[in-house]
């Protein structure tokens, strides 16, 4: 009986450690999924920081989340909202660029 107790706890403490190691690389790997879900474009940097990040004891893990959330998608995502400009906005002040330029060179 006693064997089969050894036997059991090792089984335990294995599954328990197998259990451990999944989840910190499913939690290093978090602001990797954010990324690719905001199609960002530094997705494969993330990627391979999270991983440094692993064997550093997660020291940028906090530092990647906030990379991994700053962009969504958008082409200005960058930008804070007063600074977005709208299509029409932006062609109005391309157009009085190009007027510039003309006035410019004459």
């Amino acid at each position: 009986m006693n064997i089969f107790l050894d036997y059991a706890s090792l089984g335990i403490l294995f599954i328990v450690l197998l259990i451990f190691i999944y989840g910190l690389i499913i939690v290093h790997d978090i602001p990797y999924e954010m990324a690719l879900k905001r199609n960002h474009p530094h997705a494969e940097a993330i990627h391979v920081a999270g991983w440094i990040s692993l064997f550093f004891l997660h020291v940028l893990w906090p530092f990647l989340w906030i990379w991994a959330s700053m962009y969504n998608g958008d082409k200005q995502a960058w930008l804070g909202e007063k600074d977005k400009v709208s299509a029409q906005e932006y062609s109005s002040l391309v157009a009085r660029i190009n007027e510039l330029e003309k006035q410019i060179k004459e």
